[in-house]
């Protein structure tokens, strides 16, 4: 039997992932013989494109499976810095990036590096799950500034300029946004950077993983709408979206060299280098073509539009704006609040929502409380079409049986 006081006290200040959580329920009562579709994790159906794996295969054939440097490979740094200047305008030298195992590794790497006791991080809410956990963690206090349904759930300039204070480190900005799927566009990112080169003092971290995975609004970066924050910007991204190889684990970012240099060590006191197979995998893709995911972001779009389409028919029970990117759709629950489901229980919140979904109906949802914005739910539409459908169909059904 563990015992709890032997954890050290930071382990008081986080939590289990909540999209983890959810996923771990969903297993538990398809375990139970329940039929369970889950809409929870942010992980597409798509296979990894074939001249991926094959460079991955090759990998392990030729005997590539030593220790490589720690922040990746000369090929890999090579593809990433090409990657950034070719899609993103933005010029590294190869000391300037570093591959990690997984963007979360960055992220929680760069703040561990930076941030101390009394330090401040904006966080726009809703955000992923992550971000204040980790900020918490290094030490440091997530400032959480709300951005509503009003203003599309982005950051607006105002909010930002009114959340800096003389102890604000970082601003971390997520576009497209998970869990909303709202996308910054270049008129949206040179508002918020006349208000950064205004305070120099704060630097951002752009995390751009969703950089792809948009519908109308073309995707813009912040180092390079706004050069002058080229220096005091990490720009991370990675693999998992877009090429499908979230369970690859590869992350990388291009940043100012000291801070790539800290990253470095971190990561040299804990994981090492990146899985060699993935390393070598990676250079395939972020030197391979893109026209693999022109299909593919539109079959994503068309699931996109079935979400949006059920939402009407639950009868005022969920609703929602159009999100431009990623593959969720953040559902506003408010009209499930007060409401009685067909065994009595009222439904006080969006974790009581997402639990009579999940246990009525079978459909897994993250709560926005989760994303310390409620009440809302996510629908992540990244299966395949029939389950999908499915699932609309049996959450309008359940929102059909609840009583006011």
């Amino acid at each position: 039997m563990g015992n709890m006081n032997a954890l050290a006290p930071r382990m008081r200040s986080i939590k289990q992932s909540p999209t983890a959580a959810v996923s771990a329920r969903a297993r538990e009562l398809k375990q139970q013989g329940q039929s369970i579709i889950n809409l929870g994790e942010g992980e597409l159906d798509f296979d990894t494109p074939d001249h991926v794996s094959e460079a991955g295969i090759a990998a392990i054939k030729d005997g590539e499976t030593r220790y490589t440097p720690v922040a990746g490979t000369d090929e890999l740094k090579k593809a990433i810095v090409d990657k950034f200047s070719r899609e993103n305008g933005l010029q590294y030298e190869p000391q300037q990036v570093i591959a990690n195992a997984g963007a979360k590794q960055i992220i929680f790497n760069a703040l561990l590096a930076t941030v101390g006791e009394g330090d401040e991080v904006i966080v726009p809410v809703p955000s992923w799950v992550s971000y204040p956990d980790i900020v918490t963690l290094c030490g440091g206090t997530p400032v959480l500034v709300s951005c509503g349904e009003e203003v599309d759930f982005k950051l607006t300039a105002g909010a930002l300029e009114a959340a800096i204070t003389p102890r604000t480190k970082w601003l971390i900005l997520n576009n497209p946004n998970n869990p909303t799927g709202s996308v910054y566009s270049a008129d949206d990112m040179r508002a918020l950077g006349d208000v950064l080169v205004a305070n120099p003092g704060v630097f951002i971290l752009s995390d751009d993983i969703y950089e792809h995975i948009v519908y109308e609004t073309p995707f813009a970066t912040i180092a390079h709408v706004e050069p002058a924050l080229l220096d005091r910007t990490l720009t991370v991204n990675g693999v998992s979206k877009v090429f499908s190889m979230t369970g690859w684990r590869l992350g990388y970012a291009g940043g100012p060299k000291w801070l790539i240099d800290a990253i470095e060590v971190l990561t040299s006191q804990s994981t090492t280098n990146a899985a060699s197979i993935t390393q070598s995998a990676a250079v395939a893709a972020l030197n391979g073509p893109l026209d693999f995911f022109a299909p593919r972001l539109e079959a994503l779009q068309k699931r996109r539009d079935t979400v949006l389409q059920m939402l009407p028919q639950t009868q005022g029970r969920l609703s929602s704006n159009t999100p431009k990117g990623a593959f969720y759709v953040y559902a506003n629950c408010a009209g499930m609040i007060g409401a009685k489901t067909p065994g009595g229980t009222r439904i006080e919140s969006d974790v009581d929502a997402a639990t009579y979904l999940l246990e009525s109906a079978g459909v897994a949802l993250v709560p926005g409380a989760a994303f310390n914005y409620s009440p809302y739910l996510r629908i992540a539409f990244a299966i395949d079409d029939e389950n999908l459908k499915e699932a609309c169909e049996r959450i309008v059904e359940a929102c059909r049986r609840l009583m006011n």
